[in-house]
C-alpha cells in the first residue's frame, strides 16, 4: 500500500507526514509506504505517465496545478485511488465531490478526523484490491470476497454460498451446471470440488476424514467416492504448501 501526500506548504507537508507516521506506529498491522511532493506539477506528470498510488492526500489550493487538477487526472486514468483533500478553506467542497473524494478536511488538520479518514481509506482500498465472487440473487447481483467464502453448495439447482461469518447467500436458479457456474472459483488454488454439490475453500477445512471434510464452522461435508483419492492428494499438497 502506498500513500502520496502533496502540499506546496513544507510546514503542512511535514505535519501530515508526522501524523501519518504516528498513525503507522499506532497500527502496525496497517503497513504502507509514504511518498511526498511539494511541487504539484511533478505529481501531475507522474500520474499522467500512469504511475499511480493507492491513496492521495492533496492540498486543495496549490500554484500551477491545484488539488482538483490532480484529482481529475487520477480519475481520467481510470484508477480507483482514494482521494482525501485538505485545505484552509471550505469554499471548494463541491469541487472535491466532483472527483469523488472520500473526505474534505480543514487545516489545521484534526488528528482524529485524519485517522478516521485513513481507517476508511485503507479498508476501502483493501476491499477493492481483493477478488470478488459474483452471485446473482433475487435482490440483484451481490459480490463477496473469495477469501471469506467457506464453501459453496448446490441445492435444488441453486447456489448456497456459505460465508465464514455465518452469512448464507442463495442464488437464482442455475441455468448452467454447478461446475460451469462455479468455474471461476474452482480455478483458484484454495478451492476444491469434493462432491458434485460441494466446492470448498481449503483455508477453512479443519479435518479431512475418509469420506468427509469438517469445516471450521463445524459443518461436515461429504467427499464422493469418485473424488476421494484426488481430494486427499490435493488437500495434503495444499496443507504442505501452506505450512512449509
Amino acid at each position: 500500500m502506498k500513500i502520496t501526500v502533496c502540499d506546496d506548504s513544507i510546514k503542512d507537508l511535514l505535519n501530515v507526514e508526522k501524523l501519518l507516521l504516528k498513525y503507522k506506529s499506532l497500527h502496525p498491522d496497517k503497513d504502507f509506504e509514504l511518498e511526498k511532493f511539494s511541487d504539484p506539477s511533478r505529481l501531475y506528470q507522474k500520474i499522467s505517465a500512469g504511475k499511480l498510488t493507492d491513496i492521495y492526500i492533496l492540498d486543495m489550493l496549490m500554484p500551477r496545478r491545484t488539488g482538483i487538477d490532480i484529482g481529475k487526472q487520477i480519475r481520467m486514468s481510470g484508477h480507483e485511488s482514494v482521494i482525501i483533500y485538505v485545505t484552509a478553506s471550505d469554499d471548494y467542497a463541491l469541487d472535491a465531490y466532483g472527483v469523488h473524494a472520500i473526505r474534505y478536511l480543514l487545516k489545521p488538520i484534526d488528528e482524529d478526523k485524519l485517522y478516521e479518514a485513513l481507517d476508511y481509506a485503507l479498508s476501502y482500498t483493501t476491499i477493492k484490491s481483493e477478488s470478488m465472487y459474483l452471485i446473482k440473487t433475487q435482490g440483484g447481483l451481490l459480490q463477496r470476497p473469495y477469501s471469506k467464502i467457506e464453501y459453496i453448495e448446490n441445492i435444488g439447482r441453486k447456489q448456497e454460498v456459505h460465508m465464514s461469518d455465518g452469512e448464507i447467500i442463495k442464488s437464482l436458479f442455475l441455468r448452467k451446471s454447478f461446475e460451469e457456474e462455479t468455474r471461476e472459483a474452482a480455478r483458484r488454488k484454495n478451492f476444491l470440488q469434493i462432491h458434485k454439490s460441494f466446492l470448498v475453500n481449503l483455508d477453512y477445512v479443519k479435518q479431512l476424514t475418509s469420506d468427509s471434510m469438517i469445516m471450521e464452522s463445524g459443518k461436515q461435508l461429504p467427499v464422493s467416492k469418485a473424488k476421494a483419492t484426488r481430494v486427499k492428494r490435493e488437500y495434503l499438497l495444499f496443507v504442505s504448501e501452506k505450512y512449509k
